[in-house]
């Protein structure tokens, strides 16, 4: 019996010589060795690649410019809406709070919503708020819409109500 020795030259058994660290080429997936994105076959004049700061700068730019030009179509999509004044009226109270009723008027020159912040006039507004949103109103309409708050539990209280302008 011939005792088997890995490490013996010429060895069925022997390791393999050790491979050189590779990655995926960037556009075909050859293996290229590091500190290169392409293989020989994607880029045949052997032209440099992009640095990274480069592809990332790109990036934060296009970015950037995005935001901005989302601010300025949702700042000309709420242009000419409000201010809207608004009142309280029928506080009813319910088994889970209070219903009332909130009329708004659009002043604008635009149809809009608003988010309406209702407070109770003795504590004014300082531990406890609710908030609502009116239905569409359209430009120097006035609308009494219906509401329920549970904030200020059942008891009926005088509240007062603030519509801010989006």
């Amino acid at each position: 019996m011939t005792p088997r020795n890995p490490s013996v030259p010429g060895s069925p058994a022997g390791p393999a010589p050790p491979a050189a660290p590779t990655h995926p080429c960037a556009r075909c997936g050859a293996p290229v060795g590091p500190g290169i994105g392409l293989c020989e076959r994607c880029n045949p004049l052997g032209l440099r690649d992009s640095a990274a700061s480069q592809v990332h700068g790109t990036v934060f730019v296009t970015v950037a410019i995005a935001i901005v030009v989302l601010f300025v179509l949702a700042r000309v999509s709420i242009a000419g809406s409000g201010p809207f004044p608004a009142s309280v009226s029928a506080v009813t109270p319910t088994a889970d709070g209070l219903s009332l009723t909130v009329t708004v008027t659009n002043e604008g020159t635009s149809a809009g919503q608003t988010t309406c912040r209702i407070v109770d006039v003795a504590d004014r507004g300082v531990s406890r708020s609710a908030f609502v949103l009116s239905p569409r109103i359209e430009p120097g309409e006035t609308l009494g819409f219906p509401a329920v708050v549970t904030e200020f539990g059942p008891e009926a209280r005088q509240l007062a109500v603030t519509c801010r302008t989006p």
